[in-house]
């Protein structure tokens, strides 16, 4: 065992290749700068020796942003357009809702701007998505929708609207900062505002990068990530850094080949950052096939603290091979046993399959400098990538064991504990609920 781990904790493999996607740019779905780093991973992937890497290129509703101001007064205020927001300008008077809980709009919205912040309170059960509070406001009758930031810093939050069915958000959605969202609500909360998006949506291209090891099993242990970004920073933390784990962990695995009892099969997702397209394909793509999948380790947020986080979907053998693994490095690894049904292990969770959504702790509520300017590889370091890496290979190998059972769950399970949990209200109102 030393061995490879000495050869993971001195890897400059995943490090090198996370350099390599943030140092393109523009990952943006559909954009050239996702073909590029899907490239990228193909052959970093086929590198460290993993088997018929290929891309699965699909067709998607592409995005680009153009300009967009909130006009309060005789000001200007700064912000960015929401990805697939409609191009278009609305006008009426400014309310801040607060956190934008389900609650808060419980009110007659009708042809106001409605503004909320990124986050919930501390003491609240969940977190609420925004997609979730875009389309509260939008049922509630609002003109437009204005998302603040809750992390200080001048720092405008991206992240996309619409659903799978209409891609194109049904009102005008823009981010602005904290210090942009304070001055809006001190200053011109109850007046007249006007939100103004210039944008084009068109056909693009996404895909999916895949590669394998192992044996050729019925079973086999999906390791996964997503190669999108938004197109305002780098997206070295969400989610170059999972995509970077992804090839260094096939690459400690490939010196491990022997030691795998199932197959294991590596899958980059494009398209994430606008609705989980790549993922929700490849889990239709294999339909009944999803039955052959024992687990998934989804990378996403991995490398922005010291210590792992796993949801895990309520799936009590996924917790406990986390605690093996935990135990036998004596190394902290935590673990959150409700649903989490924001990343790309989802398409395949709800349908029973067990999966792990994989992050990292870090300090306050929300993804913190992610969906920023800010999200840039000076924010992580090459020591806690490497240290991760080598407890993800020792899971994989875990699950892949022939010893370790993860039973799977019924559909119904699932939907019961997302009832329970309080999400369904707002999948149901975002489209996401598939039951």
């Amino acid at each position: 065992m030393a061995e490879w781990i000495a050869e993971t904790f001195t890897s400059d493999v995943g490090w090198d290749h996370l350099r390599s996607l943030v140092d393109i740019g523009d990952r943006m779905a559909g954009h050239p700068g996702e073909r590029e780093a899907m490239e990228l991973t193909r052959d970093a992937l086929s590198d460290v020796g993993a088997r018929d890497a290929r891309i699965d290129a699909f067709e998607i509703q592409g995005w680009d942003r153009g300009e967009s101001v909130v006009r309060a007064g005789d000001t200007e205020q700064d912000c960015i357009a929401l990805p697939r927001s409609p191009s278009e300008e609305a006008s009426g008077e400014l309310v801040d809702l607060g956190y934008g809980l389900p609650e808060d709009f419980d009110r007659d919205l009708s042809g106001k701007v409605a503004m909320v912040s990124s986050t919930v309170p501390d003491h609240y059960e969940r977190f609420i998505h925004r997609r979730e509070k875009y389309y509260h406001a939008v049922e509630a009758g609002a003109a437009a929708f204005v998302f603040r930031n809750h992390v200080q810093g001048c720092l405008p939050p991206t992240g996309s609207v619409g659903t799978e069915e209409s891609p194109i958000g049904d009102i005008p959605a823009v981010g602005v900062s904290k210090e942009v969202g304070a001055r809006l609500a001190r200053r011109f909360e109850g007046e007249d505002v006007t939100v103004s998006v210039e944008c084009e949506a068109y056909p693009a291209e996404s895909g999916n990068v895949h590669a394998e090891l192992g044996p050729d099993t019925e079973e086999e242990v999906l390791v996964t990530s997503h190669l999108d970004a938004h197109d305002i920073a780098e997206g070295a933390l969400d989610n170059g850094a999972g995509t970077a784990m992804v090839v260094e962990v096939a690459r400690a695995l490939a010196a491990r080949e022997e030691e795998l009892d199932a197959h294991v099969r590596f899958v980059c997702f494009g398209a994430e950052e606008v609705g989980l397209v790549g993922s929700a394909r490849e889990s239709d793509r294999m339909g009944e096939d999803r039955e052959r999948i024992k687990a998934i380790v989804n990378n996403d947020g991995v490398g922005g603290g010291r210590t792992l986080s796993f949801y895990t979907h309520g799936f009590d053998a996924l917790g406990d091979a986390v605690e093996a693994v935990s135990e036998r490095f004596d190394h902290p690894m935590s673990t959150v046993p409700e649903q989490m049904p924001h990343s790309d292990h989802w398409p395949f969770v709800q349908h029973g399959v067990p999966g792990y959504m994989v992050a990292s702790e870090s300090e306050g509520r929300g993804r913190g400098w992610g969906h920023t300017f800010a999200d840039t590889l000076d924010k992580l370091e090459p020591r806690t990538l490497r240290e991760q890496a080598i407890l993800l290979t020792e899971l994989t190998v875990e699950l892949a064991d022939e010893d370790t059972e993860v039973p799977k769950k019924a559909p119904e399970d699932i939907a019961a504990a997302l009832e329970a949990e309080d999400h369904a209200e707002g999948m149901k109102i975002t489209g996401d609920w598939p039951y």
